[in-house]
């Protein structure tokens, strides 16, 4: 009993320790406002194409031939096809978040994205800052995305530009 407990509480604090170090990170900095899309120098996911997460079950690269640029963002796509699927209904295929970490925003934070730790939760597209935030959001995805939910809709953010 005495080293289940110790077990346990040795799990707590690593957990405690390792999301302290996220926390504290310059990607996790919380800054007073935020785009409403994270891009770098424009484009959304990285580059990555938000329909093959959904149609291939993996994330691909998008290339510069098939774009589309959505609420002041451009967003790439691996074909013409998941090109034109994206444009018919984007709203079905872009990330929670504005494309931010999902588990530093259930922690009321801000933070980038590694476009290769997501996950696909009731239809929507979630991404993780690192292994680390993926692990630890996956432990429980439906309470961190209520937090996150409910963090987000409250962030402080900058207009979109159309």
């Amino acid at each position: 009993m005495t080293c289940s407990r110790s077990r346990t509480s040795l799990g707590r604090l690593l957990a405690v320790a390792l999301c302290a170090s996220c926390i504290g990170s310059a990607a996790m900095a919380e800054p007073a406002s935020v785009d409403r899309v994270n891009t770098t120098d424009g484009v959304a996911l990285k580059g990555y194409d938000p329909v093959a997460y959904f149609s291939t079950g993996r994330p691909v690269s998008g290339v510069d031939e098939y774009t589309h640029r959505w609420k002041g963002a451009t967003y790439r796509f691996a074909s013409a096809e998941n090109q034109a699927l994206f444009r018919a209904d984007p709203e079905r295929y872009l990330p929670q978040y504005g494309g931010y970490c999902a588990y530093a925003m259930a922690l009321n934070r801000i933070a980038d994205i590694d476009p290769s730790r997501w996950a696909i939760v009731d239809g929507k597209l979630y991404l993780n800052n690192n292994f680390l935030s993926q692990t630890l959001w996956s432990v429980s995805k439906s309470s961190h995305i209520a937090s996150a939910d409910q963090n987000w809709a409250m962030f402080p953010k900058r207009p979109a530009i159309e």
